[in-house]
C-alpha cells in the first residue's frame, strides 16, 4: 500500500485499453480515461498518447512537468512496442525498418526515421486470450519495436511504408517502465522515486 501526503504529485501507469483515447473529455463518442474503475485525483493527465486504436502503457500524472522532461527534453527516451502486422515480414523489410524508412509527418513533409530495434517475435501467451484477435487464416507477424521519437502515428507509418499493415499496437515500455502484468483498464500507482528512476529522470530536473 503506497502513503502519498495530500499535497505530493501523484503518478501512475495504466494499460490503456483499445477503443479508447488518452484523454479524460472529448467532443466524440469514444472511450475516456474517466471510464477506468480507478479515482484519479484532480489535474490528473496523460504524458504523451496512444492513439485509440493502440492500447498498452501510458503514464498519468498531476506533475505538469513531467511531458517536457520526458518526450521534450534533449536526452532520448525509449519506448517499446508489441506490433501485429500482416503478413509475412521478410529479412529484407526488417532490416529497412531498422534502418530507416521515410514517412510523412503532420504539415506534408517527409521524415527519415532514425535507426531502430525491430525483431520478430512470438505472440504473448497472455494476448491469446484477448477480445480484439484479428482472423488467424490470415498470415500475420508479431514485431517488437523500440524507438526514441515518436512523430504523430509513426509505428503505423513505418510499418505501411514497408507493404503490412498495422492490425494491433500495444505499447510495453517507456524506458524501464513496463506493462508487466497489467490487464486492459487496471491501474498501478507508483512512488515519485519509482516513477523518475524507471524513466530516467532525475529529481533534481524538477
Amino acid at each position: 500500500m503506497i502513503t502519498i501526503e495530500p499535497s505530493a504529485h501523484r503518478y501512475f501507469c495504466i494499460y490503456k485499453p483499445f477503443n479508447m483515447v488518452s484523454q479524460f473529455i472529448s467532443p466524440d463518442d469514444v472511450g475516456l480515461l474517466g471510464d477506468i474503475d480507478f479515482d484519479f485525483p484532480e489535474g490528473t493527465h496523460a504524458i504523451g498518447r496512444l492513439d485509440n486504436h493502440s492500447e498498452g502503457l501510458l503514464l498519468l500524472t498531476t506533475n505538469k512537468k513531467i511531458t517536457r522532461l520526458l518526450f521534450e527534453s534533449a536526452v532520448p527516451h525509449k519506448r517499446t512496442y508489441l506490433v501485429q502486422v500482416s503478413h509475412e515480414v521478410t529479412p529484407q523489410r526488417l532490416e529497412i525498418l531498422r534502418t530507416g524508412v521515410t514517412i510523412r509527418v503532420k504539415g506534408g513533409g517527409d521524415w527519415v526515421t532514425t535507426p531502430c530495434q525491430v525483431e520478430i517475435v512470438d505472440m504473448p501467451p497472455r494476448l491469446a486470450a484477448g477480445a480484439f484477435i484479428f482472423r488467424k487464416e490470415i498470415p500475420h507477424t508479431w514485431l517488437s519495436i523500440t524507438l526514441t521519437e515518436g512523430k504523430f502515428h509513426q509505428v503505423r507509418k513505418m510499418v505501411r511504408a514497408v507493404n503490412h499493415r498495422c492490425q494491433r499496437l500495444i505499447r510495453t515500455s517507456i524506458e524501464d517502465m513496463v506493462l508487466g502484468d497489467l490487464q486492459p483498464g487496471q491501474v498501478r500507482e507508483l512512488t515519485e522515486h519509482e516513477f523518475f528512476s524507471q524513466l530516467n529522470i532525475t529529481d533534481d530536473s524538477i
